[in-house]
C-alpha cells in the first residue's frame, strides 16, 4: 500500500477554523500530515481539529509575540488567515490598516522566518500563501487588503529565491471571491447597503469582473494547495496560481 504523500510531515495552517483554511487543513490531514490548526476562534478551530485529527492552537495573529511562539518544526506552512475592511482611504482607520497588515503580511513573515531553519535543515519545505486576485488587481475602498496581498505576493517571491538552494518552495494561491464567512458577510452588507437581493450583489457587484459568475468553493482552493505541496511541486516556486474565474484575464 502506498504511503500518503505527507506521511511523516508536519503542517501548520492559519485561519483554519473555517473557509479556505479549514478545507486546506482537511486536505493536509487526508494526505497524511500532522496538522497544527491555528485560529483565534477557539470553538471553531477545536471543532475542526477534532473532526480531522489535527492539533488546535488558539492564536491571535495580530499578537506578534504569540506568533513567534507557534511551532517551528513545520514542513508545510500555509499562510491563510485574513480579514477585510471596506472604507475610502480618507476615512480608513489607521489602526485598522495596521492591524490588517500585521495579520496578513507581518505574521506570515514571522512564521516563515520561524520555520525556515527547520525546513533548511531537512532539505525540504513547502510554503503556500493564500493571496487573492487583489494581490494582482486593485479595488476601490480596500486599501489595506490590496496592500497586504500585493506585499504577500512579493514576500513569496523573495522566499522562493532564498529557499531554492535548500529544497524549499514558496508560492501563492490567488482566488477570486470564495464562499467563506468573510465573503458571505460582504454579500449581506452590500445587499443591505444597496437595498438589493444577495444574488444581485453577487452578479452585479462582487462577480462583475469575473468571467465565471460563481463563487469559488473552499475545496477547490485546497486542491490547488495540494498541488503546491505535493509530488509535482518540486519545480514550482515564486509562482501565483489564479483561481479567480478569469478576473485577472482582463
Amino acid at each position: 500500500m502506498t504511503a500518503p504523500p505527507l506521511a511523516d510531515r508536519t503542517a501548520l495552517v492559519t485561519g483554519a477554523a473555517s473557509g479556505i483554511g479549514a478545507a486546506v487543513a482537511r486536505r493536509l490531514a487526508t494526505d497524511g500530515a500532522r496538522v497544527f490548526a491555528v485560529d483565534r476562534d477557539a470553538a471553531g478551530v477545536t471543532a475542526l481539529a477534532a473532526a480531522i485529527g489535527a492539533i488546535p492552537l488558539v492564536c491571535d495573529l495580530s499578537d506578534l509575540d504569540a506568533v513567534d511562539a507557534l511551532p517551528a518544526d513545520v514542513d508545510v506552512l500555509v499562510n491563510n488567515a485574513g480579514l477585510q475592511h471596506v472604507s475610502p482611504i480618507e476615512d480608513f482607520d489607521p489602526e485598522r490598516f495596521s492591524l490588517m497588515l500585521r495579520v496578513m503580511l507581518e505574521a506570515p513573515f514571522r512564521l516563515v522566518r520561524r520555520v525556515l531553519p527547520h525546513m533548511y535543515a531537512g532539505g525540504w519545505g513547502r510554503i503556500v500563501h493564500v493571496s487573492s486576485a487583489h494581490g494582482h488587481r486593485a479595488s476601490p475602498f480596500k486599501s489595506a487588503y490590496v496592500t497586504a496581498k500585493h506585499g504577500l505576493e512579493g514576500l513569496s517571491k523573495v522566499i522562493a529565491l532564498e529557499g531554492a538552494a535548500h529544497g524549499v518552495t514558496s508560492n501563492c494561491l490567488s482566488p477570486g471571491y470564495v464562499r467563506t464567512p468573510l465573503v458571505e458577510k460582504q454579500v449581506a452588507d452590500q445587499a443591505r447597503a444597496h437595498g438589493i437581493a444577495e444574488e444581485e450583489v453577487l452578479e452585479r457587484v462582487l462577480l462583475a469582473p469575473e468571467a465565471i459568475k460563481r463563487l469559488v468553493e473552499p475545496a477547490e482552493v485546497a486542491e490547488l494547495a495540494a498541488v503546491l505541496y505535493g509530488p509535482a511541486s518540486a519545480s514550482i516556486t515564486g509562482s501565483s496560481l489564479s483561481v479567480d474565474g478569469g478576473w485577472t484575464a482582463r
